[in-house]
């Protein structure tokens, strides 16, 4: 594969470069990690619930950019592992919202910690170079993944507008 990515004007070999570097760190950031058990789509649904406090599975659907039967496929085994929980809504009592445990706000505080320790310790075999252009990346990898920043200093709520669609699964803060 080499030339230009079509339609886009990159070097597609580059592209595929960084594509499979991003996929790699994730994926060494994932193993062995606490929540390894969980679904991609479950770990970023508990890390929305957390953003957003008590949200019902449509809202909560919206956010992620799937349908509402995809959703609730996604929240059962959350709700049956005791990470989130369901409770009435206030404002309308034909519907329920939900919310995380205890459980589960440990466990993505806990996911949080073992990933940022594996990258950290990553990040420390560099030389100071190196460290330094990637911790100068970080703004730009923020840009690509859209909006919704995955750092604590960038937006982190839904756009405000009803019916609105939010930057989805762009920014996954776990």
């Amino acid at each position: 594969m080499s030339g230009p990515v079509p339609g886009e004007g990159f070097d597609a070999r580059e592209v595929a470069r960084l594509r499979l570097a991003v996929a790699r760190l994730y994926r060494r950031l994932s193993q062995g990690a606490a929540g390894a058990e969980l679904t991609t789509a479950q770990l970023s649904a508990l890390a929305r619930i957390e953003q957003h406090g008590p949200v019902r599975v449509g809202e909560l659907a919206v956010l992620e950019e799937v349908a509402a039967p995809t959703m609730t496929r996604t929240l059962a085994p959350l709700l049956a592992q005791e990470l989130a929980e369901r409770l009435a809504d206030p404002s309308d009592g034909r519907s329920s919202l939900v919310r995380l445990s205890r459980a589960g706000t440990e466990l993505l505080a806990q996911v949080r910690r073992e990933r940022s320790s594996v990258l950290a310790r990553r990040i420390a075999t560099l030389d100071p170079a190196d460290q330094a252009v990637l911790l100068a990346a970080v703004p730009v990898l923020e840009r690509l993944v859209g909006p919704e920043s995955c750092g604590p200093t960038g937006p982190t709520g839904p756009t405000g507008r009803a019916g609105a669609r939010s930057p989805g699964r762009a920014g996954r803060p776990w």
